[in-house]
């Protein structure tokens, strides 16, 4: 006989079933059989610092376990890793030798991310995709997102016409080299259409664009700026990326990315932008959804961890489902190789 209980609104009675969800909590086979999310190897996308005229990996203070490469063996042997781990996709950031007030070893067709991509594309064919961030910043000498234009008053803005210009001509430059998905990171008016728009005239029809629509000023993307060398030299950058009042704001961005010709949309930072990732998931179904957690969340986690303070293996998956779980697709982490090692056994763990 089933179990009942009896409530009363008002003046009616109502009987229903008794719920028991710890039913399904007994064992970590049915919990297991009844999870809601999942989490594999291919949704997990590597992010990775190719630094010019270096001979061995140089490690990242401020985020330990990961490393500046060279564009050598080193750097192959390290992603054949990946991609026999089950991660198959990389996202690269170029660390060049020359820097000017233009970016322009940003769009050199010999730069250091276009030769990269010919080398990751040479060695692994379509076993790998390749995605390259498309910015300035690591690429000018003031650290800004595009091009400054200096005010009357002393003040300066960034310029953001002439910006997405030479944002398009990176990402054809990358498409020449091969590569897969071009990721314009800039926060720009307009950078997806005048991406699209290039690569199309030139006959690129077929790479994607995965557009970072909300791309937060956080101050948790500090090591990141030690690792690409990229931190600005004066000002922030708040005056384009998106104020981390604002969720309902993100919307408007992530819908006139899909707009202009985005394939794939951003939340950035992930793990304290759940709300947007939901938000923008809800909004947009049919769209697929990255999160990018960023380095300032890497770093945390593994400071922790590196203390005894969380157990690495729960922390770090159960931040990862929290992601998956709150609507991203694709999540950008610096764990990916890491956690593809006990990933299998997140079953138990839960």
């Amino acid at each position: 006989m089933v179990e009942s209980e009896v409530i009363r609104l008002g003046s009616l009675l109502f009987t229903y079933p008794v719920i028991r969800p710890r039913r399904l909590r007994s064992s970590w086979l049915i919990r297991d059989l009844v999870a809601e999310t999942t989490l594999k190897p291919s949704d997990l996308i590597m992010p990775l610092f190719i630094k010019e005229n270096l001979n061995e990996p140089e490690p990242i203070k401020s985020m330990p376990g990961q490393y500046r490469w060279p564009l050598n063996d080193k750097l192959i042997n390290f992603v054949d890793q990946l991609v026999n781990s089950g991660v198959k996709s990389v996202i690269l950031f170029g660390i060049p030798e020359h820097k000017d007030e233009w970016g322009s070893s940003a769009y050199d067709e010999h730069g250091i991310i276009q030769r990269t991509i010919r080398f990751l594309k040479d060695s692994f064919e379509d076993k790998l995709v390749v995605m390259a961030d498309v910015c300035l910043c690591e690429y000018t000498d003031h650290g800004h997102c595009g091009v400054v234009k200096k005010l009357p008053n002393g003040g300066y803005i960034v310029d953001n016409d002439t910006t997405i210009g030479l944002y398009a001509k990176i990402a054809v430059t990358y498409a020449e080299a091969g590569v897969d998905v071009v990721a314009p990171s800039g926060m720009m008016d307009g950078q997806v259409r005048a991406i699209r728009e290039a690569l199309d005239r030139a006959g690129f029809s077929n790479v994607a664009i995965m557009a970072y629509s909300a791309k937060y000023a956080s101050s948790f993307f500090g090591p990141f700026r030690e690792a690409a060398s990229s931190a600005p030299k004066f000002g922030d950058r708040r005056s384009y990326q998106m104020d981390p009042r604002n969720a309902y704001e993100a919307l408007k961005e992530v819908a006139m990315d899909i707009g202009e010709g985005a394939d794939i949309v951003m939340v950035k930072p992930a793990t304290l932008y759940l709300d947007v990732i939901r938000l923008v998931k809800q909004s947009f179904p049919e769209v697929p959804l990255a999160a990018y957690q960023v380095s300032g969340e890497y770093a945390m986690l593994k400071a922790a961890i590196m203390n005894g303070w969380l157990d690495e293996r729960k922390a770090v998956l159960e931040s990862l489902i929290a992601i998956r779980r709150a609507g991203a697709d694709l999540i950008i982490t610096y764990f990916a190789k890491d956690v593809v090692n006990y990933i299998d056994e997140i079953e138990r763990l839960f």
